[in-house]
C-alpha cells in the first residue's frame, strides 16, 4: 500500500485537506488525534463519513506493519521482525540515540554474499505506506529524530516508494532532511533522481572494498560501477548539498581488511567531502565469512584517520542477538537451516 492510497481512503470519505494532513501526522507520530495543547475531540470537527470510518481505517493501517517479536540487544538497540498485511515479515531495528532503520523490500536481488537478506533473492517490493509505517512502530516504543533506509532491500530498486515515505518523513514527519539516509550499492538512476526531489536525504553508499573486481564478486548483481566512479558521484551529490556522503564498509576478515584497502581507501577518499563507517561484520552461521577482531579493525580505523580519511569504527546494531539484517526473518522462515543443509 502507498501513501496515495492512504490518502484516497480519506478523500473518499469527504476528508477536506486540513483533516487529511492532521490525521496523516497523527499517524506518522504514533500520536492520537486529540494530542496537543487544544485537546481538540474528533468527534467535533471531522466529516461524519469519516467519524464512521475511522476505526476500520485505523485497523487497516495498523495491520500494516505489526511486530511478531523484539530482540533488545546490550548497545540499547532493538531488533524488531516486522509482519505485514499479506504475512510477508521485514526487519527494522530500533537504534541508540533515538534513529530507526528501516526495510524496503522483502528480500533483495543485489545478492551481496555475506548478506542474509540477499541469499533469497527479492520476493516483493514494500509499499511507501509498509515503509513509513516501521518508523510508526518505532514511534510507539520511544523517540525517532533518524530514519535510515538500510534494513532489507535495495532502496535504488524501489525508488518511487522510497522517495514517496521520504518526502512523507521529511514534510509531515518531523525528521530533518539530514537525518533521512537513503542508502544503496550505487545506481545511476538514485544520483539522478535526488536532485529532483523536495526532500534531499543525506546518502550512505555501500563501498565494502577499493577494488572493481572484488567488489564484483561480493555484490554480483549490483549495477555495473566501478568503486572510482562510485566515489565521484557521491561526491558530485555531496557537494551540492552540503551533507558528507557516508561510505559503508562491512569489514570482513581477510577479504577486505588489509594494507591494500588501507591504501585503497586513501586514494579513492583524500579530499573527498566523506565519511568512512567502517563495520565489522555481523557473523551468519551458514555463510563461510567472519568478523575480524574488534582490536584489528579499530587499528585500521585510526591509521585512516591518522591519514586524514574521517573514520568512524561503528558495531552492526544487534550482534549480541544474532540479528544481521535478514537473519530474524530468516530463522523465523526456516531460511536458515535450508542454507545450512545445502552447504
Amino acid at each position: 500500500m502507498k501513501i496515495s492510497d492512504l490518502r484516497q481512503s480519506l478523500r473518499e470519505r469527504g476528508t477536506k485537506l486540513c483533516h487529511e494532513e492532521r490525521i496523516l501526522r497523527a499517524w506518522l507520530r504514533a500520536q492520537a488525534l486529540d494530542h496537543g495543547p487544544r485537546r481538540r475531540k474528533s468527534e467535533n470537527d471531522l466529516p461524519l463519513a469519516l467519524r464512521d470510518a475511522l476505526p476500520a481505517l485505523t485497523e487497516q493501517w495498523q495491520a500494516l506493519a505489526r511486530v511478531r517479536s523484539e530482540h533488545p540487544g546490550q548497545d540499547g538497540s532493538a531488533r524488531l521482525l516486522v509482519d505485514l498485511a499479506d504475512g510477508q515479515m521485514v526487519e527494522s531495528v530500533l537504534l541508540p540515540r533515538d534513529g530507526v532503520c528501516v526495510s524496503s523490500q522483502v528480500g533483495c536481488a543485489v545478492g551481496c554474499v555475506f548478506c542474509m537478506t540477499g541469499q533469497g533473492g527479492l520476493l516483493r517490493q514494500l509499499g511507501s505506506a509498509e515503509i513509513v509505517a516501521q518508523v510508526v512502530l518505532a514511534r510507539a516504543r520511544r523517540p525517532v529524530r533518524r530514519v535510515v533506509f538500510m534494513g532489507m532491500g535495495e532502496p535504488a530498486h524501489n525508488l518511487d516508494n522510497v522517495f514517496e515515505a521520504i518526502d512523507l518523513l521529511g514534510s509531515q514527519g518531523a525528521i530533518g532532511h539530514k537525518n533521512l539516509v537513503f542508502s544503496t550499492v550505487g545506481d545511476r538512476r538514485v544520483f539522478e533522481r535526488l536532485p529532483q526531489e523536495a526532500v534531499k536525504p543525506a546518502l550512505a553508499l555501500s563501498l565494502h572494498t577499493s577494488f572493481a573486481e572484488l567488489r564484483r564478486k561480493l555484490l554480483p548483481k549490483a549495477p555495473p560501477l566501478t568503486p572510482e566512479e562510485l566515489v565521484e558521484l557521491g561526491e558530485e551529490y555531496a557537494r551540492a548539498t552540503g551533507y558528507p556522503i557516508q561510505y559503508q564498509w562491512t569489514l570482513i576478515e581477510g577479504v577486505n581488511d588489509g594494507p591494500e584497502e588501507e591504501e585503497g581507501i586513501v586514494r579513492l577518499l583524500t579530499g573527498k567531502y566523506a565519511i568512512l563507517n567502517l563495520i565489522p561484520y555481523n557473523d551468519i552461521d551458514c555463510l563461510d565469512f567472519r568478523r575480524p577482531a574488534w582490536e584489528r579493525a579499530d587499528a585500521m580505523a585510526r591509521r585512516l584517520h591518522a591519514r586524514r580519511i574521517l573514520t568512524k569504527l561503528r558495531n552492526s546494531a544487534g550482534q549480541d542477538v544474532e540479528g544481521g539484517c535478514g537473519q530474524l526473518r530468516a530463522r523465523a522462515t526456516g531460511q536458515s537451516r535450508k542454507n545450512a543443509n545445502e552447504t
